[in-house]
């Protein structure tokens, strides 16, 4: 199984919703609070390529993108590609 880290913060629906998403599909994830951790926003934003919004989604070296990419790729059936 790949690696998955998800930057998110305390209080945001859309964290809350992926979580929900990966839970689901038993996978286990590293979550880092950029709230809570604020150093890690800037590595966050350079991961991300410029994204500054959470959740920001990685698997593996793969950049998901947010929320509501990580449902797309559910939607179309791709996520468990991924997740191998």
């Amino acid at each position: 199984m790949k690696k998955i880290t998800l930057y998110t913060k305390m209080l945001c629906p859309y964290c809350a919703g992926a979580k929900s998403l990966l839970k689901d599909k038993g996978q286990q994830y590293e979550e880092i609070d950029i709230g809570r951790n604020p150093d890690q926003r800037a590595e966050m934003i350079k991961r991300a390529r410029g994204a500054s919004t959470v959740p920001q989604i990685f698997i593996g070296d793969d950049h998901v993108g947010g929320c509501d990419d990580l449902y797309a790729l559910e939607r179309s059936g791709k996520l468990d590609e991924m997740l191998v």
